[in-house]
């Protein structure tokens, strides 16, 4: 993969990117999750906008880490670096739940529309308690783990804000300073 592209470094390209379709992906998962009409109307979109956030985050951290090279890196950096590795495994768990709620919303529609199966579905009816305590669980992780990737993207944001940030807003501010002392 090439570090930049017209000559700017690939990583905040990327990074734009990844900063909508991630939270995107977490907001789709939790909606979805809490309501089975946005399931109905998002259908394959949550899981298509979770998969996009799965394949963005390593390509963010890969143009990271080639742009980490170029500048060379600091503590504010690797601090920046350390949080966006932790956010690949919160972008799988919503990819995988998008799709087991989609699964679990198609299976529980193809009961309700009274599938001719005769006996499979008495049997399947006997087991209504785990199915339900399955729906649950997979509701409260789709919770979680959208919640829990929309805290992590933004304490990447602000790691990375840091890191660009401050030393410009440091000299700055210690301009600002100084004129305000000559008055």
């Amino acid at each position: 993969m090439p570090a930049t592209i017209f000559g700017l470094p690939l990583h905040p390209l990327v990074v734009h990117a990844t900063v909508v379709i991630v939270p995107l992906a977490a907001l789709l998962l939790v909606a979805s999750a809490v309501s089975g009409r946005v399931r109905r109307w998002a259908g394959w979109l949550t899981p298509a906008v979770a998969t996009l956030a799965l394949v963005l985050v390593p390509l963010s951290t890969s143009t990271g880490e080639n742009l980490e090279g170029r500048v060379g890196g600091n503590a504010l950096i690797e601090a920046h670096a350390e949080l966006a590795d932790q956010l690949l495994p919160w972008a799988i768990g919503m990819a995988v739940l998008a799709f087991a709620l989609v699964w679990l919303d198609r299976r529980e529609r193809s009961q309700a529309t009274g599938d001719p199966r005769g006996a499979d579905v008495r049997r399947a009816d006997a087991g209504s308690g785990a199915s339900r305590g399955l729906a649950v669980a997979v509701t409260v992780l789709a919770v979680v783990a959208g919640l829990g990737t929309g805290v992590q993207v933004v304490r990447i944001g602000h790691s990375g804000a840091k890191a660009v940030w401050s030393k410009q807003v440091a000299s700055g501010s210690q301009g600002g300073e100084k004129q305000g002392d000559d008055h």
